[in-house]
Formats: C-alpha cells, sequence, structure tokens
C-alpha cells in the first residue's frame, strides 16, 4: 500500500490519489513511467517525479520516519505492511490520574513474537526503555496518540519517541468501529483467556496497588492482562489494515501508463 500513495505528494488528496489509480496508474514505478497525467501540470509532473524517486530511495534504506513526516496521522496505517517486521506494539499500565499524579507502572513491549514487559521498580528505566524502543522504526497502539505516548513522553523525557505511530483506535474509527479495545477485539473476533475477562485499566490499577500491599498473585495478573492488551494489537492491526486497504487503497492493479495521458520525454 505505501508504494501504492500518493497523498504524501504536496496538492495531493485522497481524490486526486483515487483519479490517479484509476487511470491505471497504481504505484510509484507506474506514475514515474508515465511521460504526463491528466490534470497534472508537466511542471508539477517533474517536481512529483522528484518526490517520489526520493521516497523510492528512503523505501529502500528503510527510513521510515521519513514517511512519517511526510504523511498525516490519518494516513500512516499504509505504513504497516512495508514496517511490520520492525515494528512494536505498545500498552502501558498506570497508577491512575494524569502523568502529573500518576506513574507508569508497566510497558509491555510485544514486537516478532516476543512479549517484554518492564515492570516499574524492576526493570522499567529510561535506559531501558530507550534500548528497546531503539530497535524498531514502527510503533503500533490503541488510543496512544492520546495516553501511552504522551504518558511516557511526561515521565520519560530522555526517551526519544519520534517513531512513526500508528494509533489504531483512530484506524478503527475511520472503518466506523468506535469503543474501547476489548469492544473492538469482540467486534473483530479476537479473544482472550476466560481469567482476563472483564478485566479493564481501572482493575490494572487496583492490582498495582494490591501487590505494593503484598498480594504476591497480583502482579503476576496485572502483566498478564497487560501481554492481552498488547499482543491483541497484532491481529488487530492485521484486520485494520485489510479493510482499510480495501476501503481506501486502489481498487486496481494496473500498472501500466493510461494511453490517452502518454507522451514523449522531454530531452535531457
Amino acid at each position: 500500500m505505501l508504494e501504492s500513495t500518493f497523498v504524501l505528494l504536496k496538492g495531493i488528496g485522497e481524490s486526486t490519489e483515487r483519479r490517479i489509480w484509476d487511470s491505471g496508474v497504481s504505484d510509484w514505478h507506474a506514475f514515474l513511467a508515465c511521460g504526463s497525467l491528466p490534470g497534472i501540470a508537466p511542471d508539477r509532473k517533474r517536481c512529483y517525479d522528484a518526490d517520489i524517486t526520493l521516497a523510492i530511495r528512503r523505501l529502500q534504506e528503510g527510513h521510515s520516519r521519513y514517511f512519517s513526516r511526510c504523511l498525516k496521522a490519518r494516513d500512516r496505517w499504509r505504513l504497516f505492511e512495508t514496517f511490520r517486521s520492525h515494528a512494536v506494539y505498545l500498552d502501558i499500565e498506570t497508577t491512575g490520574g494524569p502523568p502529573a499524579y500518576g506513574e507508569v507502572t508497566v510497558v509491555g513491549l510485544y514486537a516478532n513474537g516476543r512479549m517484554t514487559s518492564l515492570v516499574r521498580g524492576k526493570s522499567l528505566t529510561e535506559e531501558r526503555l530507550t534500548s528497546e524502543l531503539s530497535k524498531y522504526h514502527l510503533v503500533l497502539t490503541f488510543f496512544g496518540s492520546v495516553f501511552d505516548l504522551p504518558y511516557l513522553r511526561a515521565k520519560f523525557p530522555g526517551v526519544v519517541l519520534d517513531h512513526p505511530h500508528i494509533d489504531l483506535c483512530f484506524a478503527a474509527r475511520r472503518l466506523g468501529l468506535g469503543g474501547g479495545l476489548k469492544r473492538i477485539e469482540s467486534l473483530m473476533g479476537i479473544g482472550r483467556s476466560a481469567d482476563l475477562q472483564g478485566l479493564d485499566g481501572w482493575e490494572a490499577v487496583r492490582l498495582w496497588h494490591a501487590w505494593r500491599r503484598g498480594e504476591t498473585d497480583a502482579l503476576d495478573l496485572l502483566l498478564r492482562y497487560n501481554a492481552a492488551d498488547t499482543r491483541n494489537l497484532e491481529p488487530l492491526a492485521e484486520l485494520l489494515y485489510r479493510r482499510l486497504a480495501d476501503r481506501y487503497g486502489p481498487s486496481t492493479q494496473a500498472t501500466a501508463c493510461p494511453l490517452t495521458s502518454l507522451s514523449a520525454p522531454s530531452p535531457r
């Protein structure tokens, strides 16, 4: 989907992008192969060709942050398939309340089939969090643009969180799916173990305080709850990506330049 994306070009919105696809130009290479395109002035086409050539080079370099700068937040779901092998799913738990009064208790990180749980007072430090996040090119959360990432920035100001970020909450809303993570999991057929059913963020707060009071089993349940939240982001991302690509992606796989717009290339 990323290589079919033209909204990263200045002045190209979704309607113009759709017209480009419908003309038979479904990816960057097909765009470059066309001498001209209806509705795009020759000078503008040359500028776009240069921008796309740069985008291809940045993609070959694996430079995900470049595309984060080019794309609006609502369009960054398009990065998923390209960078998923270097993506991390992130979910945090806190003591409750805003960052000014609360603390991060658990940071869950799930990537390439491996779950990492960083716990306050044990493994959760600014240095460890920086080390873990440095491995990845893409971060996925649920409502993280509002909660998780601002909270982490407030409590760990030395951690650089400049990764491209896909917030699955707002990706789901583009498809008309509202509500919290558990509701959307249910709608999408994503399950979790019976002993975690009914647990929510406030229960996670209670479990942390219970563990601090000496209930040793409470931390284990908290970590399993957080791990379920974090792991389930992966199948959710896969399902949302497919639906978004079906709805907002090119409807044709044609890559030939439309005959009506062919012109001889300018002499160099």
